[in-house]
């Protein structure tokens, strides 16, 4: 069989279940860790429930998101995973979707491995989204979810330093109520409102023009100039204002 056949069939099989995001819709991606309950628990270690170098590493792998090819209007990380807001006009990649995920869940991986010395994966979803509003209402998702898996985290562990074995932890807070989870660290000398905001809502990260002041080399006069810088918000607002906060960044 002649390369150029051989070729053309092989091509075919490869494009065959290819999806695209409609033009005109925003992407989101979301990336996981992979398997990073043993990795944080076993591999390396961490303070729990939070550990400022994973911390540190995720906003690190995050920031590293932005310079590798797409516009990125907005990240946002928690816990173990990253969110990213594609504008709606990027055509990286034609917008395939396995070469999105392919090539974010790569450096993503690679990045983070690299920070901790360590094997590390994280996997990726690509999420078209038609509007606005879509967007606001999945970034509260994603921050509600930070919350709720936060405080968990807080008693889960709480109970654990008590003396509770791994499944008595679990069994005890999986059917309390929000109010009763923030009773229990409380009684136990926790304030959840005083902890870190980073540990409750997540981090968001974006790009903001910033006016700078240089010199001309020519004639050696200040001159003003603007240039992107990255942002990182550790205590971000909550509810409605959050909505706001992200609106002013989006539109």
């Amino acid at each position: 069989m002649k390369f150029e056949t051989l070729d053309s069939k092989m091509r075919k099989n490869e494009i065959l279940f290819d999806q695209y995001v409609l033009p005109d819709n925003y992407i989101i991606v979301r990336l996981d860790g992979k398997g990073f309950t043993k990795l944080t628990k076993e591999s390396l270690e961490l303070e729990k429930p939070f550990d400022i170098r994973f911390h540190e590493a995720m906003i690190a792998t995050t920031k590293h998101l932005l310079t590798v090819g797409f516009k990125v209007i907005y990240a946002y990380t928690q816990s173990d995973e990253i969110s990213l807001l594609i504008d709606k006009d990027d055509n990286t990649f034609n917008r395939k979707v396995r070469k999105i995920n392919s090539v974010l869940a790569g450096e993503a991986s690679a990045y983070f491995s690299m920070y901790f010395n360590h094997l590390s994966v994280l996997d990726c979803r690509t999420i078209s989204i038609p509007n606005v509003t879509m967007i606001l209402d999945y970034f509260s998702w994603r921050q509600e979810d930070a919350h709720r898996n936060s405080l968990s985290a807080y008693c889960y562990w709480t109970l654990r330093k008590n003396g509770l074995a791994y499944n008595e932890a679990t069994k005890e807070i999986e059917n309390l109520s929000i109010a009763n989870k923030n009773d229990l660290l409380f009684q136990n000398g926790i304030n959840y409102n005083d902890l870190p905001s980073w540990q409750k809502r997540g981090v968001g990260i974006y790009f903001e023009n910033v006016q700078k002041t240089g010199i001309n080399p020519r004639d050696n006069t200040e001159i003003m100039f603007n240039r992107k810088e990255v942002v990182i918000i550790n205590d971000l607002p909550i509810r409605e204002v959050y909505r706001e906060f992200l609106l002013k960044i989006i539109v």
